[in-house]
């Protein structure tokens, strides 16, 4: 499986911070639940790869 891959697969995603001072970013599909918990510098490190993703997506679209 690669990144241009399709699968037919729903699931849910929420982002927020723990108590704890982590960013959570929790997926639920049918069957699993994958939390993952990132420090505060990583989940921007990881806002800015999904930033870069959409603007390389955006000019494919053209």
């Amino acid at each position: 499986m690669s990144i241009n891959t399709e699968r037919d697969i729903e699931a849910n995603m929420q982002i927020g911070p723990t108590d704890q001072g982590m960013v959570r970013l929790f997926i639920e599909a049918t069957g699993i639940e994958i939390p993952m918990d990132f420090e505060p510098e990583e989940a921007e490190e990881i806002a800015d790869e999904i930033r870069a993703a959409a603007q390389a997506a955006r000019s494919l679209q053209k």
